[in-house]
């Protein structure tokens, strides 16, 4: 049983029927099925010490909504995640206001709870090489792979590259099926979020470890027929956490003191592209971001790369 089903066979038939509405209507993806399932039960179980319940939503009202972010400020809960548990609420409320369950949202008008202004994590460039040193030789080096343990070491170098050269989501990564490689291809197309198609761009260390590795697949015997590009030691697809779990493991056999998670890759693509002065825009559309504010967080560039970034664009520079 997925974790999805057994946190909605918790929940009350109004938010099981919400979940599947956003996974197979919306094209949610499954980790955000899952966070909305467990931040709606969260609120379920605050409303049970109340004897409310999603089961009845009219019985809900805003003071209820606001009393539930009260107690998970005073639990000390981050107010990324406050504010993420609010949005799932606002989501399940306006599909039940659709649907003629409720008339009004008890969620409307309950203010967001202040974020922290943090960029997000990433690794300088000489740990990113180290970083991938570390994973694998040179990726154009002949391939002599005799054992299981190089095998997997040929498709963690191949998936590291991929997440840095082209500042893949993870989910998009393991997502690839074999058929979406094509040999020598230098862009490929990948499934974003809600079902929006993109194409990204290949490096040539990319493709040579991405080749490397298809070539070596064939000695992992995929179960029954497994079509996924990247695959665990027993031939299924590889998961999230085996995923985190490898990256991890290489950045502590490169001496990097910081946890490295997937999602720290793609931020490190994004910030050495708009260091070395690539346009904002474009590194929207390479990322997948609906909203170019969302890219605008990866702008935390220094002084010495904004004076490079200048000096290189600025008609009055004195550097032309």
């Amino acid at each position: 049983m997925r974790r999805i089903e057994a946190i909605a066979a918790q929940l009350p038939d109004n938010a099981r029927l919400f979940l599947a509405w956003l996974e197979y209507q919306k094209g949610a993806s499954e980790a955000t099925v899952e966070a909305y399932a467990q931040d709606i039960l969260d609120f379920e179980q605050y409303l049970d010490e109340f004897g409310v319940s999603l089961a009845a939503p009219a019985d809900i009202d805003k003071q209820m909504v606001q009393g539930f972010t009260a107690h998970l400020f005073r639990k000390g809960i981050a107010p990324s995640s406050r504010a993420r548990k609010l949005s799932a609420l606002r989501t399940l409320f306006r599909h039940l206001q659709r649907l003629h369950k409720i008339e009004a949202d008890p969620a409307a008008g309950v203010r967001n709870p202040k974020q922290d202004q943090r960029h997000p994590a990433m690794l300088n460039v000489d740990q990113m090489f180290t970083l991938l040193a570390e994973a694998g030789e040179d990726a154009s080096a002949p391939a002599t792979v005799s054992s299981p343990e190089e095998v997997m070491a040929l498709r963690d170098k191949a998936l590291l590259e991929l997440l840095y050269g082209s500042g893949l989501r993870i989910s998009e990564a393991l997502d690839l099926d074999v058929d979406d490689i094509r040999p020598g291809s230098a862009a490929l197309l990948v499934m974003g979020k809600g079902s929006k198609q993109r194409r990204i761009l290949l490096s040539d260390t990319c493709m040579a470890a991405l080749a490397r590795w298809m070539a070596a697949r064939e000695q992992v015997p995929p179960q029954h027929g497994e079509q996924a590009v990247f695959l665990g030691r027993r031939g299924k697809r590889l998961d999230r956490r085996q995923a985190a779990r490898i990256l991890d493991e290489h950045a502590k056999l490169a001496g990097i003191p910081q946890h490295v998670s997937p999602h720290d890759m793609r931020h490190s693509f994004a910030t050495h592209m708009l260091e070395s002065g690539a346009d904002l825009r474009a590194v929207q559309e390479l990322l997948g971001h609906s909203r170019i504010s969302t890219t605008q967080r990866y702008t935390h560039l220094d002084l010495n790369a904004l004076t490079r970034i200048y000096d290189a664009a600025h008609p009055l520079s004195r550097k032309k």
